[in-house]
């Protein structure tokens, strides 16, 4: 317990206080940086990065079971096995006839 007030009393010292100030203030320089960069670059919104492709291969199809909780992944054109309980859905984008012909 003695430990513990040591800690606490430590960041009411000066130099504590004023170390915390600095690394505060160097943090808000560089955001400010940061946007200015953006503003003269004409870029808006968050820093997010490029985005990701998130969708399946083509060559892929993604299926979902309620039942199982979890998703499969099949070759195209084909249905995950079909044993009980057989609650499959179709999660892929995929035209209407090639769903018809895999029994989705």
């Amino acid at each position: 317990m003695r430990g513990a007030s040591f800690l606490s009393a430590r960041r009411n010292y000066g130099f504590e206080r004023r170390r915390r100030e600095d690394v505060r203030r160097a943090k808000q320089e560089e955001k400010r940086q940061r946007r200015a960069e953006r503003a003269a670059s004409g870029a808006v919104g968050p820093e997010m990065g490029e985005a990701q492709d998130t969708g399946a291969r083509p060559d892929v199809w993604e299926w979902f079971s309620a039942s199982r909780g979890r998703t499969v992944s099949s070759p195209a054109g084909t249905r995950p096995p079909s044993d009980p309980p057989d609650d499959w859905i179709l999660l892929t984008d995929v035209e209407e006839g090639e769903a018809k012909d895999a029994g989705a």
